[in-house]
C-alpha cells in the first residue's frame, strides 16, 4: 500500500466516524516531505496535480525535472542549495540545469510554482522551463550558473518574482520565444517580471522575440547590460513591451565582444528591434561605459536590421550615463518619442 493511499483511507476512516460523510474527497492532496540525503526527483515523481515537495534546509546535489501541472516545489529559503551532483542519465542534469519545467508541443505544462531556494554551479541554466502556462518562479536565488539564472522559452502568463539572480554567465532572468528556431515573437499573454535583483551578469533581464512582457518594480546592478529588449526581422514582431518602475543604477562590468554583439559596459535599459514598447518612471543612473551600447536608455538598430518603431520612452529620470542618458542610435527607426524624460546628455542633442 502506497504512502498516499494509507493517507487517504485514514482520511476516509476519519470522516466516517465523525458523520461528516460517506464518502472521502477524490481531491485529496499531499505534501512530500524531503531531507538532504533523499531524492526530490523521487518525491516530484510521486507527486500528483495539486501536490506541494517540501524540501528542508541543506544542500541538494542533484537535478530535478517537472512535467507534472500544478506540482509546488518548495524549499525552505535560500538555505536550500541545489547544486550539481554526481553523473546523471536524466535529461534535466545531462543538459546542466538545476531545475527543468518542461511540456511537450502537445501538452503544456501548467501551474507549477517553484519558490524558495538556492540554484548554484550549474553548468548551463538554474532554471529552465520550455513550453509552460502560468509557471510562477518566486524567492529563488539563482547564482554562477554558467548561462543564464533563470530561463523560460515557449511559455505563456510567467510570473518571476521576488528572485535573485547573480554572477551567472549570460542573462540572469531570460524570456524568449524559442531558442532553437527562427520564429515570430510569441505572445506571452502577460508574463510578468517583477520586484527581482539582478547582479554581476552579463545581462540582469532579457526578453527576446516576444511580445505582452512587463518588467517592473526590478533592481539591475553590477552587470555589464541591465535590460535588454531584442527584436529581429521575423513577424510577428516583437514589441508590446512595458518597462516600468525600475532601479537601474552602476551596470559597469566589462562583458567580453561576441559574434553578435559588441563589447558591453555601461548599458542601462536597451531596445533593438522592438515596437510600440513603453519604457517609463524609471531611475536609471550611473551606467558608464564606451560600448556602442552605452548610456542609461538606448534605441539601437537590431543586428539583422530590424528598426524600433512607435515606442514611448517618457517620464523617466536618467542621470549621470556615460556616454549618453538617453541616445537614439537607431536613426532609420520611425515615431520613437521621448518625452517628460529628466537627463542631462541626450543623442542627438534635444531629447531631454
Amino acid at each position: 500500500m502506497t504512502k498516499r493511499q494509507m493517507i487517504y483511507l485514514a482520511c476516509a476512516a476519519g470522516l466516517l466516524a465523525t458523520g461528516l460523510g460517506a464518502a472521502p474527497s477524490a481531491d485529496l492532496t499531499i505534501v512530500h516531505r524531503v531531507t538532504p540525503g533523499e531524492s526530490i526527483q523521487e518525491a516530484v515523481n510521486a507527486a500528483r496535480p495539486g501536490d506541494t515537495v517540501v524540501l528542508s534546509p541543506g544542500t541538494y546535489r542533484e537535478s530535478v525535472r517537472i512535467t507534472t501541472s500544478d506540482v509546488t516545489l518548495r524549499g525552505s529559503g535560500p538555505g536550500t542549495v541545489l547544486v550539481p551532483g554526481a553523473a546523471s542519465d536524466s535529461t534535466c542534469a545531462t543538459a546542466g540545469h538545476g531545475i527543468c519545467v518542461t511540456g511537450t508541443a502537445d501538452s503544456s505544462v501548467t501551474g507549477v510554482t517553484v519558490r524558495a531556494l538556492t540554484l548554484r554551479g550549474f553548468a548551463k541554466n538554474g532554471l529552465w522551463a520550455s513550453r509552460t502556462d502560468r509557471l510562477a518562479v518566486r524567492g529563488v536565488t539563482s547564482e554562477k550558473n554558467g548561462q543564464w539564472g533563470i530561463a523560460l522559452e515557449r511559455s505563456l502568463r510567467s510570473a518571476l518574482s521576488h528572485n535573485v539572480a547573480r554572477d551567472n554567465g549570460d542573462a540572469g532572468l531570460f524570456v524568449s520565444n524559442t531558442i532553437d528556431e527562427e520564429a515570430g515573437a510569441l505572445d506571452t499573454k502577460g508574463t510578468a517580471v517583477h520586484h527581482n535583483l539582478l547582479a554581476g551578469n552579463r545581462v540582469g533581464v532579457t526578453v527576446r522575440r516576444l511580445r505582452n512582457v512587463s518588467v517592473d518594480h526590478n533592481e539591475a546592478t553590477g552587470n555589464c547590460s541591465a535590460v535588454f529588449l531584442v527584436g529581429d526581422e521575423t513577424t510577428p514582431r516583437a514589441g508590446a513591451l512595458s518597462v516600468r518602475h525600475n532601479y537601474i543604477h552602476a551596470n559597469n562590468k566589462y562583458c567580453a565582444k561576441t559574434p553578435r554583439l559588441p563589447f558591453l559596459q555601461g548599458s542601462g535599459i536597451v531596445l533593438t528591434g522592438v515596437e510600440k514598447s513603453v519604457v517609463t518612471k524609471n531611475l536609471v543612473q550611473d551606467n558608464v561605459g564606451a560600448s556602442p551600447l552605452s548610456g542609461g536608455i538606448v534605441l539601437f538598430k537590431s543586428f539583422v536590421g530590424a528598426l524600433n518603431e512607435s515606442n514611448d520612452i517618457r517620464d523617466n529620470v536618467v542621470l549621470r550615463n556615460g556616454t549618453a542618458d538617453l541616445a537614439n542610435r537607431d536613426t532609420a527607426g520611425r515615431d520613437n518619442t521621448f518625452r517628460g524624460n529628466t537627463c542631462a546628455v541626450s543623442e542627438p542633442a534635444g531629447l531631454c
